[in-house]
């Protein structure tokens, strides 16, 4: 699969080698890594994920034969070790010094009377880092974290001075050196201290009114290096951060074809004007109960019949649930599960970010899958209400998958289910390439189901509407209902021969 290759690599003396995180997401966001040999300021709140990052960084190194030193100003070596062993790691080759000797500095000997206590013990501190760097001659070093160092120089322009010293002594060695920060007790500091360092990362904790915390970084600068300027969803979940870089669609160009996909019902197929083309979308709209799922599921059928990788995502549905309904209409996707031709994921959106879910879809298409199936977009929007900007990454999403030759299918439900205009939550129909609206109508003093096609953007279509049945044996599509009116004005009638509907199918 063709696609842009952000990653830097070194074209001449000048270039700078790129120094990987051991984060594959945030590498991605930093086009291959942290170009070495700088001072990067980590910033954010308390738990938003600044020592997981901090030790991964120093794990890669560790893999690669680099020595790492993890300078602990606050926390015990105890403690990390026992972060480490919540994500099933082990610090094993990786130097820990520890400077939390808050009983050393209680001792009666230890209170100065002639200095203030900040300068003597921030100048002690700091010599006896520099000293276990020159011993141990690192290549990654992280500082976890400067509220200690700040408290100690008690002043901003001290702290300053201090932070410059270091950044001083670092840049005459090939190191590599991370400054986490939570910015506790910080007061106005934080802007001078970005202007020192080489890049600055900010990692943010958003709590939201229903569901985990959702956690995204952004790259605030990174001088004389391109890197994915916007805010990136991120998880810590065991096995550390996984970081997943906002899609551009912009970054992943490829051919467009014009081979066409099959439904398996061919009076659908026809209604189609032949089927749905591939890199295309196609929005399924209709009151609740009126069959988008279940067209769905013939469309995922046929395609892995064909040999076709699909990938389902379901919200408003249970996985058990969403296959026997579609067993009890003659479409058995269970055979195609287990063997692999069709992913079905049901999607816990309280759990999930908008950027983790593009991710996991990208991931997917990736791998070879060729239609993406997301059963609803009313789960989807609504149960990510304080997301912002959805319908943008939608867009950025389907643009995405039409360039890679994929055919997507969406379903949104309606508001109401009879009389009267139905509603749909967000307008959605300008994002897709072709819509296909399901109604319910009245005949003969039943309610039955209508399927029409209102937009393809691809090819021809039939302007007709035709009557939509389903049994145990599968989807049929009746001929063109060329006395139905009332479509437009929200409650459509039949006014023909109850002889031109389709008749019930005696069960098997």
């Amino acid at each position: 699969m063709e696609k842009i290759d952000r990653t830097l690599t070194p074209e001449g003396p000048d270039s700078e080698v790129r120094v990987p995180t051991g984060i594959s997401g945030l590498d991605d966001v930093l086009c291959g890594g942290f170009p070495g040999g700088h001072f990067y300021l980590i910033e954010g709140d308390p738990g938003a994920g600044k020592t997981t990052l901090g030790m991964q960084f120093l794990m890669e190194g560790r893999s690669r034969g680099e020595k790492g030193l993890y300078v602990t100003l606050s926390e015990s070596k105890r403690e990390l070790r026992a972060i480490a062993r919540s994500h099933g790691w082990s610090l094993d080759g990786i130097d820990i010094f520890e400077l939390s000797d808050i009983e050393d500095r209680l001792k009666p000997e230890r209170q100065y009377t002639v200095f203030h206590p900040a300068e003597i013990e921030l100048n002690e501190t700091t010599k006896r880092i520099l000293d276990e760097v020159d011993r141990l001659q690192p290549a990654r070093v992280v500082f976890d974290s400067l509220s200690e160092l700040r408290l100690l120089a008690r002043e901003d322009l001290r702290y300053r001075r201090q932070i410059l010293a270091l950044k001083q002594y670092f840049s005459a060695r090939d190191c590599t050196v991370l400054l986490l920060d939570d910015c506790t007790g910080a007061k106005g500091g934080e802007s001078s201290l970005q202007s020192i360092s080489h890049g600055v990362l900010f990692l943010e904790r958003l709590n939201i009114d229903y569901g985990v915390p959702r956690r995204r970084l952004s790259v605030v600068k990174m001088r004389g290096a391109e890197f994915r300027e916007g805010f990136h969803d991120f998880a810590i979940r065991r096995g550390g951060l996984t970081v997943y870089p906002r899609l551009v669609a912009a970054e992943h160009p490829a051919a467009m074809g014009t081979e066409t996909a099959a439904s398996g019902v061919a009076e659908l197929d026809t209604l189609l004007g032949g089927g749905l083309a591939r890199g295309s979308s196609a929005l399924l709209m209709g009151p609740a109960g009126a069959g988008k799922s279940t067209l769905i599921s013939q469309y995922a059928a046929a395609e892995a019949g064909r040999g076709g990788k699909v990938a389902c995502y379901i919200y408003e549905e249970t996985r058990g649930t969403f296959l026997a309904r579609s067993r009890s209409l003659g479409i058995d996707l269970l055979p195609y599960i287990e063997s692999g031709t069709i992913h079905l994921q049901q999607v816990d959106p309280a759990e999930m970010s908008p950027d983790e879910f593009a991710w996991g879809v990208r991931k997917a298409v990736e791998a070879g899958t060729r239609m993406i199936v997301i059963d609803s977009l009313n789960g989807y929007l609504n149960a990510m209400p304080t997301e912002r900007h959805l319908l943008i990454q939608m867009h950025e999403l389907l643009t995405y998958l039409a360039q890679q030759g994929v055919l997507t299918l969406l379903t949104v439900a309606q508001h109401g289910i009879l009389g009267g205009m139905l509603q749909v939550p967000v307008e959605v129909s300008y994002l897709a390439d072709a819509v296909i609206m399901l109604r319910f109508f009245e005949a003969a003093g039943e309610v039955r189901q209508a399927i029409s096609v209102v937009k393809k953007r691809h090819g021809q279509h039939e302007r007709t509407i035709r009557e939509l049945a389903f049994s145990s044996q599968g989807i049929r599509i009746g001929e063109p209902l060329a006395a139905f009116h009332g479509v437009l004005t929200g409650t459509p009638l039949f006014g023909g021969a109850e002889g031109s509907l389709l008749q019930d199918v005696a069960e098997g």
